[in-house]
């Protein structure tokens, strides 16, 4: 059923970027990096670098195709061709579902501050993951701007708090608390690299207001402007708040936290503002979550469009949602979550946080290089073809350094999810070609 679609503008737009941002990793990335010493602070700087320079590569590209959804997918295919542009949706899509159960986990990691038995019951964690699961995926089937209020609102009272605990920590820093350098005996190096891949699992997204273009207002305009905005608000609370956490909570203490934010809250007002910084970290993942179901069926909608997904993925209901495909991403998220959640919060959180960075590095790789092909071939080098060369062979390699840091078990992983997607992509041309 087709229905004419619906628009989203400026504010919603930079709430899907900030929103899909801030959600999972703002629970538990500081306690990961605990581990790795205040060394991560330059993992944070390097990460951030890298996150502005592929947020300009995307904002410069919808310049390019103005009103034309799906992202990574449609940007790698315009320099890259169908294979590539295939592979890239496969893996991206891949990791959108993968994230999501990633963010259910974190989302009842903030709870268990209220209700500590969601961390010690599987059943019932499992069975709260699949409410907000299914919840969102309602909201969603109501359409784009059901979605998009939800994370106006969320993405707002996510910040809140997060805010709250950047300004008022700073009064209750202690430099005790701080932990040394480099915990992890290896060389600065491998230690930088290594906590740079945890750090970008807290930046994905910098790409989600290009994936619905086709139905934001004023495309050419509103998605750059998004993704550049969005981009910096979620640089500096990463960064700010990454060092008021190392200077309140005492780093063993830290490093084992499920709710980081959460514990720095009640260290600075009691009780009270450790359940307000809980609540608000639950909203932020429930806003980051709201914001991933949408683009899960976004992408694989604007795939099957150009036929290299299943045509069940682009059937819209009369809300212009792509019911389909926002039934099948939150199915196999639902699926991960009853498969992980017994391993316990943070070991879960962690697995699913590497695979998805990888199953994202890629897509990440092949759109900055695809920047350089398309400006090339067009003739348009932004006034400068050599500082179009050089943003996107930035980009490039920042991604290459990325999928260095994130290890060889990552890369492994992540790449038989990739070459799972070769045969699916042989039947779908397959199939073109038969009809």
């Amino acid at each position: 059923m087709n229905s004419k679609p619906q628009k989203i503008g400026f504010i919603t737009a930079t709430s899907l970027v900030i929103g899909n941002m801030i959600g999972a990793g703002i629970f538990l990335v500081p306690s990961s990096l605990a581990s790795y010493g205040s060394i991560s602070l330059l993992a944070w700087v390097f990460t951030a670098m890298g996150a502005l320079v592929l947020a300009k590569i995307f904002s410069n590209m919808s310049k390019i195709f103005i009103n034309k959804s799906g992202g990574p997918y449609f940007y790698s295919k315009a320099g890259f061709g169908e294979f590539i542009g295939f592979l890239v949706a496969w893996g991206y899509w891949i990791s959108i579902w993968i994230s999501n159960a990633a963010v259910v986990i974190a989302i009842i990691g903030a709870l268990s501050h209220f209700f500590p038995v969601l961390a010690t019951n599987p059943l019932m964690g499992v069975s709260l993951g699949m409410v907000v699961i299914w919840l969102l995926t309602w909201v969603n089937l109501r359409g784009m701007k059901s979605s998009g209020k939800i994370q106006v609102i969320t993405t707002i009272l996510k910040l809140v708090p997060l805010v709250f605990v950047i300004i008022i920590g700073i009064f209750f820093f202690d430099i005790n608390n701080f932990p040394s350098f480099n915990l992890t005996g290896e060389s600065d190096w491998a230690a930088v690299s290594s906590a740079a891949a945890i750090t970008l699992y807290a930046f994905l997204g910098v790409e989600s207001a290009s994936i619905p273009a086709g139905n934001v207002k004023n495309p050419e305009k509103t998605v750059p402007r998004a993704t550049m905005l969005g981009t910096i608000v979620v640089t500096l609370v990463y960064l700010l708040s990454s060092i008021v956490l190392f200077g309140i909570i005492p780093v063993d203490e830290l490093a084992s936290s499920p709710k980081p934010f959460a514990d720095a809250g009640q260290i600075i007002a009691g009780d009270f503002m450790g359940y307000f910084v809980a609540a608000g970290a639950a909203i932020a993942g429930i806003g980051s979550l709201n914001g991933w179901i949408l683009l899960s069926g976004q992408l694989p909608m604007a795939t099957a469009q150009d036929r290299m997904f299943p045509k069940i993925f682009k059937q819209e209901n009369s809300a212009g949602a792509p019911y389909i495909g926002l039934f099948i991403g939150s199915g196999l998220t639902s699926l991960l979550v009853l498969m992980n959640l017994s391993d316990g919060l943070v070991k879960a959180f962690t697995f699913l946080l590497n695979i998805t960075v990888f199953t994202v590095l890629v897509p990440y790789l092949f759109v900055a290089a695809a920047y350089i092909i398309v400006v090339i071939e067009k003739n348009l080098h932004f006034n400068n073809a050599i500082k179009t060369f050089a943003l996107g062979t930035l980009g490039g390699s920042y991604t290459i350094w990325a999928i260095y840091g994130s290890g060889s078990d990552t890369v492994f992983y992540g790449f038989l999810l990739l070459l799972a997607g070769i045969p699916f992509y042989l039947l779908m041309q397959w199939n073109k070609r038969r009809k």
